[in-house]
């Protein structure tokens, strides 16, 4: 799992058939310690509703395929949180 964060929405009307009913987001993943930028954006479906701005929790591979209740699905990432608090104690 990993922290990241909406920074967009992306449609496409052409799309393999198994994506139907799938909202698909932009989202940065973020270093947790201090929110910076942590790769290049990512596609990800969304299981939870969650919307630009928000900071969530991303799972990817068969975890991502795991959690959209089907492992034929092609995603490699999926929104499956949204944070409301990070603490971390060091």
């Amino acid at each position: 799992m990993r922290v990241a964060k909406v920074i967009g929405n992306i449609w496409a009307t052409r799309k393999d058939e198994r994506l139907s009913g799938l909202k698909l987001l932009l989202v940065q993943p973020l270093d947790i310690r201090d929110d910076s930028i942590d790769s290049v954006p990512l596609v990800a479906a969304d299981i939870i509703g969650a919307g630009v701005g928000e900071k969530v929790i991303i799972v990817s591979g068969s975890s991502a395929r795991s959690a959209v209740d089907n492992m034929n699905t092609p995603v490699d990432a999926t929104v499956v949180g949204i944070v409301d608090d990070l603490e971390i104690k060091a």
